[in-house]
């Protein structure tokens, strides 16, 4: 028995909730993570898990075991990467993820810049609007958009960005300005699903409301939201670093802002376990304040009173 190898399967299954769901995780046939974890059993003597037709049971040993397995794994990672000399200069692989216009919009060429001058570090950029888990995907550092959840993460905020409404000025010549949100119903829509559906919120007075248009158009791309509705096929709800330069150009109009909820804070977070590798912080401290800067140029997350007085009615 592999036991080293083993404890990686074990640690799967505990991760993953079920031998078949660690499986996949692994890409292992099912009975291969079956007999793996028997043969651990069998080694330690004792049993570690319990096993139900959907899922798995840690027994009292396989809790303690497996908190002293995480240990292990841990202190071999910290040996490879000393050993890989990260601890010494910035160098090596490094994985980032972002939302995908984000990560395009800003991520990437700020990136770049970062590679010019670290010649020994290789960048591995996911762009998905996925909520990827940094530890089961080996990501080193994420851009998180929203609340966020109480986590062993660890976040550098960089700025904000507003939900907004907007239509072309051809589709408010044609159908007119809706001045409330209830509205958005008398008119239509371009509706970004996603992989989960949001429905449009707004505030009034301190009291939550959702109303939207028909949705004429519905896209899982914010991207294909933005050019159906520069179309004229609409009215469309994305945040602000999406339609930055249309808001500028004048191909997007913005509407109802004195509704808007408070916008949503945009931070990179990276697990706090360990000492962090050189090329991490290499790209933390890079990263994080052009970021800022960028987003502050461009006016994302800015009050409509500082983003040129686009007719926002007092809040």
């Amino acid at each position: 028995m592999d036991r080293l190898d083993a404890m990686f399967v074990f640690l799967a299954v505990v991760d993953a909730g079920s031998l078949s769901a660690a499986a996949r995780r692994l890409g292992a046939p099912l009975p291969t993570v079956s007999r793996k974890v028997a043969d651990l059993e069998r080694h330690l003597g004792t049993q570690l898990l319990i096993r139900t037709s959907r899922r798995v049971e840690l027994t009292e040993a396989g809790r303690d075991y497996a908190i002293a397995v995480r240990q292990i794994v841990e202190q071999l990672q910290e040996a490879e990467l000393t050993a890989a000399g990260e601890y010494q200069e910035p160098r090596g692989e490094l994985t980032v993820t972002a939302p995908t216009m984000f990560g395009e919009s800003h991520v990437l060429p700020i990136a770049s810049e970062f590679l010019a001058a670290h010649p020994k570090i290789d960048l591995r950029l996911l762009l998905t609007d996925v909520m990827v888990n940094l530890v089961e995907a080996h990501v080193h550092v994420a851009v998180r958009i929203g609340e966020l959840e109480d986590s062993g993460l660890i976040a550098r905020r960089v700025g904000v960005t507003r939900s907004m409404t907007c239509a072309s000025p051809s589709y408010l010549r044609t159908f007119g300005t809706p001045e409330a949100p209830e509205d958005l119903t008398e008119r239509d829509g371009v509706t970004y699903r996603g992989f989960i559906a949001v429905p449009w919120r707004y505030v009034r007075h301190g009291v939550h409301l959702s109303a939207e248009p028909r949705a004429r158009v519905a896209v899982n791309s914010p991207a294909a939201a933005v050019v159906a509705a520069k179309a004229g096929l609409g009215i469309t709800r994305v945040l602000d670093y999406q339609i930055a330069p249309d808001l500028r150009s004048g191909a997007l109009t913005p509407l109802l802002e004195r509704f808007e909820l408070p916008p949503l804070p945009i931070n990179l977070v990276f697990s706090g376990q360990g000492r962090l590798p050189l090329k991490l912080r290499a790209f933390l401290d890079w990263m994080a304040p052009r970021l800022q800067a960028r987003l502050a140029a461009e006016g994302v997350g800015a009050p409509p009173e500082k983003n040129g007085n686009r007719g926002a009615g007092p809040r």
